[in-house]
């Protein structure tokens, strides 16, 4: 196995082992929080419309990452792709090796809640899950993934001081994009569940498990019962409102 930030056994000194498989960037290069869309597409959208000198650290597999400054804090952006494998790795490697304090995942979902609309906010507060994921740690028992109650009461200062709807609540992280069980989703609804995503248990797990802070804030981009949908370019360059509650977050973090 290879370990990319280690302890020597002869000094006891923490040896740098940057970059990562995934990151291209050295030591230093990347901010302590760290806002992750899933598509690097928004990350360089993110980076180049709310970053003061926004800097590339990572093309590796097209995963753009950036770090550079909003209203004088620094500040990273980093894609994430799809689903909670992918999730798991980048937010490991970001917590782990580059010291990364707490991670804002800035997402679409599609809603479950028959209140929701297109373009809603939704706050995560937890993250209910059909993966496997939390298996790896061999607990006794259902672990239960939760946001950072820190970063979810600044997401909630921020959403209410601007305006707009929103919700707080619990989401389902899906592996599966397209089901075999047509049931699924209203029975996920029927249990109060308020939209369906495919990462946010990924992020909270492992922040619980290296002691990190993590949230998730996600935009609405179709309704599950309704049919209602966007595009693809607006779901990389419209929903602007989670974006700038992210970073509100960040700098006052």
């Amino acid at each position: 196995m290879i370990l990319y930030l280690t302890q020597s056994y002869i000094t006891g000194r923490m040896i740098d082992m940057t970059p990562t498989p995934h990151i291209g960037a050295t030591a230093g290069q990347i901010a302590d929080t760290v806002l992750m869309p899933g598509d690097p597409l928004r990350a360089r959208f993110i980076a180049e419309n709310y970053l003061d000198k926004p800097e590339l650290y990572n093309e590796v597999r097209g995963m753009l990452g950036y770090t550079g400054s909003y209203k004088g804090k620094r500040v990273s952006v980093q894609g994430s792709g799809m689903g909670i494998p992918s999730f798991g790795i980048y937010s490991y490697e970001l917590f782990s090796f580059y010291d990364v304090k707490r991670i804002i995942r800035v997402g679409t979902a599609g809603a479950l809640h028959p209140d929701l609309r297109i373009g809603d906010v939704v706050l995560a507060m937890g993250a209910c899950t059909n993966s496997a994921f939390a298996d790896q740690y061999k607990l006794p028992g259902t672990f239960v993934p939760l946001a950072s109650f820190s970063l979810l009461q600044r997401a909630v200062r921020e959403v209410e001081k601007n305006g707009g709807r929103y919700m707080v609540g619990s989401v389902l992280s899906s592996d599966t994009f397209y089901s075999a069980d047509n049931e699924a989703s209203a029975k996920w609804r029927d249990m109060g569940v308020l939209a369906a995503e495919m990462e946010t248990a990924a992020l909270y797990m492992t922040a619980a498990y290296l002691k990190k802070e993590a949230l998730t804030i996600l935009t609405v981009s179709d309704h599950i019962f309704t049919g209602e949908a966007t595009d693809a370019a607006t779901r990389q360059t419209a929903f602007t409102r989670m974006m700038e509650i992210a970073l509100e977050c960040a700098v006052n973090s």
